[in-house]
């Protein structure tokens, strides 16, 4: 069978008719020219691919050192335990070196205290009924015994023999305020067997126990506990604890007392803090004035001998204790805590803590006031101190 031309039919094959047409010529020229290939819009370019070369960087910023190490790591902290111990090591130390502190502060006193002169002093006979609160007799004798003749002459004391009472204060403590009672010593009282006449030869007399039966029977006051100082225990206190300060409010001057100073407050020694506490003829009111100035030291002294600094300084805690034996004595069956009480009541004597008062006086003659003076006496019997008014208690008696 002779072939028939394909005319792009299914059985002949793929029909190419839409490319060559019928015939076999394509109808567009067009159809069957190469396309060109064209580049992906992304791929770069010739020149765009081509390898830079490497700029050299500038000298300036060419690194010149080497490249700086790691920081070293500090030594890994001792164990926990190490620093246990250390703390443990320095509570130990403080707790040793408090409590030889301690021992020291009571050692001191302890062995002062053996050497403390005691004093018989409660009288024989009647005595006041037991009364509320405590009463102390603080009695300043002028006696010169002990005192060396440089001494004598230092604190201007003269050589008078005997031995009588230059200050008389009561104290009493109770449920009110603390009350300082001074007794002038030229009051004129009786004295058990010895009629009437000045208070303080009831002490030359017959020692203390005359003394404390003539205030009771004179009082009605009842005595629980009794001090007595010397003329240089005033002095060796006063250096003891560096010195205090008084406040004249005149100009005072005393040869027989050995006294000298100005007026308004100052600083003083030992041996002046005596002299203005002794001095009786450099003011108008003599011996009342001169117990106002007794309290005035009294005061002092005892604010110092009870500072912290009294008993943070080991040296001054040791010469204010080996000062006492010396020129103090303490009643029999007074301690130490006793004396230690005493003390501690002696510097709340003053504003809103207590009272300083001298018995209400009649003239200068020193005769006691036979209304006011009773009236303050019952006040200190009932431990009624919160009443006391300004009518009982002053520093001149009521007079001057």
């Amino acid at each position: 069978m002779p072939d028939r031309p394909r005319n792009g039919g299914p059985e002949d094959g793929p029909d190419y008719t839409w490319l060559y047409g019928k015939g076999g010529k394509p109808q567009d020229p067009q159809a069957t020219r190469p396309v060109p290939r064209r580049q992906p819009a992304s791929s770069p370019g010739p020149d765009e691919t081509r390898v830079m070369k490497a700029q050299p960087r500038p000298a300036s910023e060419r690194r010149t050192t080497r490249p700086t190490p790691p920081p070293v790591q500090p030594p890994s902290p001792p164990p926990a335990s190490s620093g246990r111990r250390r703390r443990r090591f320095r509570v130990r130390y403080v707790l040793i070196v408090l409590l030889l502190w301690l021992a020291y502060l009571v050692i001191v006193p302890v062995m002062a205290w053996r050497e403390v002169d005691k004093v018989d002093w409660e009288p024989d006979g009647a005595r006041p009924d037991n009364q509320d609160g405590t009463t102390y007799l603080l009695v300043g004798s002028d006696s010169r015994a002990g005192l060396s003749k440089e001494e004598r002459k230092k604190l201007s004391t003269g050589n008078a023999g005997g031995g009588r009472t230059d200050t008389i204060m009561l104290l009493h403590t109770g449920s009110g305020p603390n009350v300082l009672l001074s007794i002038p010593r030229d009051s004129i009282v009786d004295i058990p067997g010895h009629g009437s006449t000045k208070i303080n030869a009831a002490y030359a007399f017959g020692g203390p126990p005359l003394l404390v039966e003539t205030i009771e029977k004179s009082t009605g006051i009842r005595i629980d506990d009794y001090v007595e100082i010397g003329m240089g225990g005033v002095a060796g206190l006063v250096d003891a604890v560096g010195g205090i300060e008084v406040c004249p409010k005149q100009n005072m001057k005393d040869k027989l007392a050995g006294l000298n100073i100005k007026k308004g407050c100052q600083e003083v020694d030992g041996t002046t803090a005596l002299a203005y506490a002794r001095s009786r003829h450099a003011s108008a009111t003599g011996d009342i004035d001169r117990v106002r100035r007794q309290r005035e030291v009294v005061a002092a002294v005892g604010s110092k001998v009870l500072s912290p600094w009294s008993v943070l300084n080991p040296v001054r805690y040791w010469k204010l204790n080996h000062e006492i034996p010396d020129f103090f004595a303490f009643g029999d069956g007074m301690g130490p805590v006793r004396s230690a009480m005493w003390a501690t009541a002696m510097t709340r004597v003053d504003g809103d803590k207590g009272l300083t008062c001298v018995v209400p006086l009649q003239d200068l003659a020193v005769h006691w006031d036979p209304e006011r003076a009773p009236q303050m006496f019952k006040k200190i019997i009932d431990d009624d101190t919160e009443s006391i008014d300004d009518e009982l208690c002053s520093d001149t008696g009521g007079i001057g």
